[in-house]
């Protein structure tokens, strides 16, 4: 199912993560992982960022968020989206 995560970290914590060097990893490990169809990073709130990736079962979800909670003490939500496709076939199915 395509999913989009927000991740909302806590300024404090994420300064120390940046200053100590280990953001670029964090991040780039979890590009890596999910390989999301995008990704945006934004001041929304303080750091944040935005992924749009295929999860493939609910059971993920703590080996996704986790890091975010202990390393940035991100607030951290998922929704499911559609893009345009999705959402055709969807509506197709209506008929």
């Amino acid at each position: 199912m395509r999913m989009m995560m927000k991740a909302r970290m806590d300024t404090q914590m994420s300064n120390e993560v940046t200053k100590g060097g280990t953001m670029p990893d964090s991040l780039k490990s979890t590009i890596e992982r999910l390989k999301p169809e995008a990704a945006y990073f934004t001041p929304e709130g303080g750091r944040s960022m935005i992924l749009v990736f295929d999860m493939q079962d609910s059971s993920q979800l703590p080996s996704i968020a986790d890091p975010f909670f202990q390393e940035m003490g991100a607030e951290v939500t998922f929704e499911p989206v559609m893009n345009l496709d999705d959402l055709q076939r969807g509506l197709a199915a209506l008929k």
